[in-house]
């Protein structure tokens, strides 16, 4: 059980002998922003998932649905929420189009989103513009104020808000989602909420954001450690009138009855936004990272707080390496309770910069002029100093 940051900020990390398939301890990757090692006993959940299929074949649907059980509890937990409102699919977009498709957009052919949203939504909207559906994009920087700048934007003709917790690109922390809540409220406009760079690395618990009535779309291939095949949507009460145009024949599971008047019939809850056959093996593996996360006391409140520590420590490095803000600079007028998961660096050479760390050892991303340095919990120190250093060296190299 781990008790605080300060077991975690040392060097060596305890929690690295836990993730020994992945060699956490031997390797400088700042991907935990995209993809964070699993710990070694979600190898025990994936052969699991293959025993039981050999044994069952057919009837191994039973214990696969027993494990996706465990993965709504996960979710929930991390939300401060009941595990069954929690609809489960293989990827982000396919339940963000459920969502979409389950909207009145005749009546009210507007939504609203940033510019700052992720592919899955980004893309999709994009080409619903193409077709006529009238989107608006407010700006997602400054993100401390995106709440004000979408608020005036909501009105009855708008259908929904669409807009990231933590934006993907930078890191920060959208603020007056609340405040979002409550407009989309007094409108009738469903609010739905990406919390993928929130989850699992800076708290977002339903309640306390005040966006208790909103949808909710997130996964575990990042900071939950969970891989692939992880994802939910939040489906909030009082939405039994939904009828999902992009449905799949799971949601029959709980339909008490076939629909009125012949219509398509719906699952309960967040069934009515089901899919159909996938592969429950992600499932498996996620049940078991879940359950080490417990027994080990990884609370979002105590990843949140080692977090701060690592990203802290790697903008302060950053800082002392005194570099030309027109080569290379961080945005240092967000501070760090306004920073997510990772550190992220503006430089027209963030490609080059990336694969000069790449051969040095040390793992890094970009997105267009932004380079993205992301801790995680298994690293030391001692590796995010070396991983600094060897930052400060290709800045230099490529200056020559």
């Amino acid at each position: 059980m781990i008790r605080s940051a300060d077991e975690l900020c040392g060097s060596p990390n305890p929690l690295a002998s836990h993730y020994s398939r992945f060699s956490v301890a031997d390797r400088l990757r700042l991907t935990g922003h995209s993809h964070q090692a699993w710990p070694d006993r979600a190898f025990e959940g994936q052969r699991r998932a293959w025993l039981d299929a050999a044994e069952l074949a057919d009837e191994k649907w039973d214990r696969a649905f027993a494990k996706g059980d465990r993965v709504r509890a996960g979710f929930a937990r991390l939300l401060g929420d009941e595990p069954d409102r929690m609809a489960l699919a293989q990827n982000t977009h396919e339940l963000v189009l459920r969502f979409l498709s389950a909207l009145p957009l005749r009546e009210r052919p507007r939504v609203i989103t940033t510019d700052g949203e992720f592919h899955t939504i980004r893309r999709q909207l994009d080409r619903l513009a193409e077709e006529g559906l009238e989107v608006v994009k407010v700006e997602a920087h400054p993100a401390a104020t995106v709440g004000e700048r979408l608020v005036p934007e909501i009105d009855d003709r708008a259908a929904a808000v669409l807009v990231s917790s933590v934006f993907f690109q930078t890191g920060h922390i959208a603020r007056g989602l609340g405040e979002v809540m409550i407009a989309c409220g007094l409108q009738g406009v469903e609010l739905l909420v990406d919390v993928y760079h929130s989850l699992n690395v800076v708290p977002f618990r339903l309640a306390e954001e005040g966006v208790e009535d909103a949808f909710v779309v997130g996964g575990g291939y990042k900071y939950c450690q969970l891989g692939e095949g992880n994802c939910f949507l939040r489906v909030p009460p009082g939405r039994e009138a939904m009828r999902p145009i992009m449905t799949g024949w799971f949601s029959e599971f709980s339909a008490l009855e076939a629909g009125a008047g012949g219509l398509v019939a719906y699952g309960r809850g967040p069934d009515r936004f089901a899919g159909s056959t996938y592969d429950p093996t992600s499932h498996y593996r996620a049940a078991e990272v879940f359950d080490c996360h417990e027994e080990w006391g990884l609370t979002p409140e105590l990843l949140r707080e080692v977090s701060q520590r690592q990203v802290g420590l790697l903008a302060e490095r950053f800082d002392a390496l005194d570099v030309d803000p027109a080569v290379i600079d961080r945005d240092r007028g967000v501070d760090l309770d306004g920073i997510g998961g990772f550190l992220a660096v503006r430089t027209p050479q963030a490609a080059a910069l990336s694969q000069l760390l790449s051969g040095r050892g040390v793992f890094t991303d970009y997105r267009e002029d932004l380079l993205r340095l992301g801790p995680a919990p298994y690293l030391s120190e001692e590796q995010l100093e070396a991983a600094s250093d060897a930052l400060g060296h290709v800045i230099r190299e490529s200056a020559t």
